[in-house]
């Protein structure tokens, strides 16, 4: 009797397998003419090795096996290919619109759930934030420039609350304290540096979560970043009311909350406070992590590099020469920074902060002879060109002397900041953030790395296990 329960118990079970493996199977030959590579296992595909393996070696293994070009797999739920080389970015970015449309995976488009009621599923703040910023353009350089003056200064307070008279220091934790309180300066026109160091635990956790199985279970990476995310949404809430209190009372604001909470759409109306929530925190999170990563790595590359610390720093000095006392920096002091960009080039071809994107096809298309179906996933990345020795020599060197000839390498094979019509809106904030940090850090200390061999944990975020420990030594 037992075992009859136990048959009975069973059969459901079976029976969904049964029918998993024969949609899944029945898929993959709809399209005789599909890319080679493997849509591994049922439901999960070859999901736990893109999120737990190296991003380079997951590429690299299946670009040496199936094809230099384009392979497909299986990850997050989603059948898809990956175009790879010089050749799929240029593909990818030629054909915006087109051939494509944003696509974010599931985890991320639960995190920033509010927000879906507003815009179609495969839509997410970071894409139509984007459009918001362009149109009174936020984010144009004529506009940064008014705001590098407050990144200066934010900078140098952060060092000396931070670092000042203190021997050993972690670098990471302070990259991300830095850039969290320069974006919500920027975005939301607020400064209380201690309520934001208190939120930059549920910032790490909110962009861990983006790239994850979407199981909202107890100790999982998802439930941590939606716990997070609830989280900030409730503090932004109270920032926005207090916002819209100034604003009735006439005050002046030139930020981006501002700006969200004042626009109205065609038919006059005002953008639902959920949506502004939403989009804001999504700005949050991508003026957050890319840039603090870069910051981090630099400390760590060029702390174990002296003489390339020297070049850095004699630059560096340039600027500081051609500067009043007390004086901030200003546009033409970044354009005079080349040789530090490009150290810091180097280190986001070595450590990327952004590992890729995922668009969704439109249409059927054909690329390098093979047919991607419509509705199919293309992943993005980095990783097929950034370490491929027959475009960077050395491909493991730190030489920031590879941009100094810009026909060094072919065209779409360094591409941090994607490229075409998506490229990410933030590149010259990015910048702007990452040079006044140099700047500021360079000018003040030397530095070695404590721990050099540190593993480094978070492949679709890379963080020092240990934070990056260094030990300063004080101009």
């Amino acid at each position: 009797m037992a075992a009859f329960f136990l048959f009975v118990a069973l059969v459901p079970l079976v029976l969904v397998l049964v029918l998993t493996i024969f949609a899944f199977t029945r898929r993959s030959k709809g399209c005789r003419n599909l890319p080679p590579g493997s849509l591994g296992w049922p439901i999960m595909g070859e999901t736990l090795e893109f999120l737990f393996g190296k991003p380079e070696k997951f590429v690299f293994e299946r670009m040496n096996k199936y094809s230099p070009d384009v392979f497909k797999t299986k990850i997050l739920g989603e059948e898809t290919a990956v175009l790879c080389g010089p050749g799929g970015h240029k593909f990818l970015f030629s054909n915006e619109q087109k051939l494509f449309t944003a696509f974010r995976p599931h985890s991320m488009q639960k995190i920033f759930r509010s927000y879906r009621a507003a815009a179609p599923p495969a839509q997410l703040p970071t894409d139509e934030v984007a459009k918001t910023l362009r149109s009174p353009g936020f984010l144009k350089p004529e506009v940064l420039v008014r705001y590098l003056g407050k990144m200066d200064s934010i900078t140098q307070q952060e060092l000396e609350i931070q670092w000042e008279g203190k021997e050993v220091v972690k670098a990471s934790s302070f990259a991300k304290t830095l850039t969290l309180r320069l974006a919500f300066r920027f975005f939301l026109g607020s400064d209380d540096p201690q309520f934001i160091a208190r939120l930059v635990g549920s910032f790490d956790d909110i962009t861990m979560g983006m790239h994850s199985i979407p199981v909202n279970f107890p100790g999982t990476i998802f439930y941590k970043a939606s716990k997070a995310a609830a989280g900030i949404r409730r503090e932004l809430r109270k920032t926005i009311q207090e916002k819209k209190a100034a604003m009735a009372t006439g005050a002046t604001m030139q930020d981006i909350l501002s700006h969200m909470i004042a626009v109205t759409d065609p038919s006059g109306k005002y953008m639902p406070e959920a949506e502004i929530v939403d989009k804001i925190m999504g700005l949050l999170v991508a003026g957050y992590s890319t840039v603090a990563t870069a910051m981090t790595f630099f400390m760590k590359y060029v702390g174990e590099r002296p003489d390339i610390y020297e070049k850095i720093f004699a630059e560096q000095m340039e600027v500081s020469a051609s500067k009043k006392p007390g004086e901030e920096l200003d546009w033409v002091d970044i354009q005079k920074m080349k040789y530090s960009w490009n150290a810091i080039n180097e280190v986001m071809r070595l450590t990327p902060p952004l590992q890729g994107t995922f668009r969704e096809a439109l249409t059927d298309f054909t690329f390098a002879g093979y047919t991607i179906p419509k509705g199919w996933k293309i992943y993005w990345t980095v990783s097929s060109t950034n370490k491929n020795s027959e475009f960077f020599p050395e491909p493991e060197k730190f030489d920031p002397s590879r941009y100094d000839d810009a026909n060094a390498f072919p065209p779409f094979t360094f591409v941090p900041f994607g490229g075409g019509a998506r490229m990410c809106p933030g590149k010259e904030y990015a910048r702007l953030a990452i040079l006044t940090f140099v700047h500021n850090v360079v000018k003040r200390f030397e530095w070695e790395v404590v721990l050099p061999t540190e593993k480094i944990v978070g492949d679709m975020m890379p963080t020092p296990q240990k934070g990056l420990p260094i030990r300063l030594r004080h101009h």
